[in-house]
């Protein structure tokens, strides 16, 4: 069974400073590099999804060759529904 000395706590935390040290430093040189390809990974894939939605609107609006156009509805547009009467009223002084 061994026991903890005090050069070994000094050793432990020595390598997890050196370790946190290190750490920073590649994040600092490959997380730039790693958010920048992420980014356009899915810019790329809203280009496509973009690129797709408006394919199959074109599909669908060229497929409509039958238009109908409703004068009726133009010229008297719908009335809205009478809940009851306008009252005017006076502020008396």
């Amino acid at each position: 069974m061994q026991t903890a000395s005090f050069t070994g706590f000094i050793k432990a935390l020595f390598y997890m400073i050196a370790f946190y040290y290190i750490f920073r430093f590649l994040a600092k040189l490959f997380l730039p590099l790693i958010v920048k390809k992420v980014v356009q990974k899915a810019g790329e894939s809203m280009q496509k999804q973009q690129k797709h939605e408006e394919d199959s609107t074109w599909k669908k609006t060229q497929s409509k060759d039958d238009v109908t156009y409703n004068s009726v509805n133009t010229k008297n547009p719908r009335e809205t529904k009478k809940v009851g009467d306008y009252v005017d009223y006076e502020e008396i002084d």
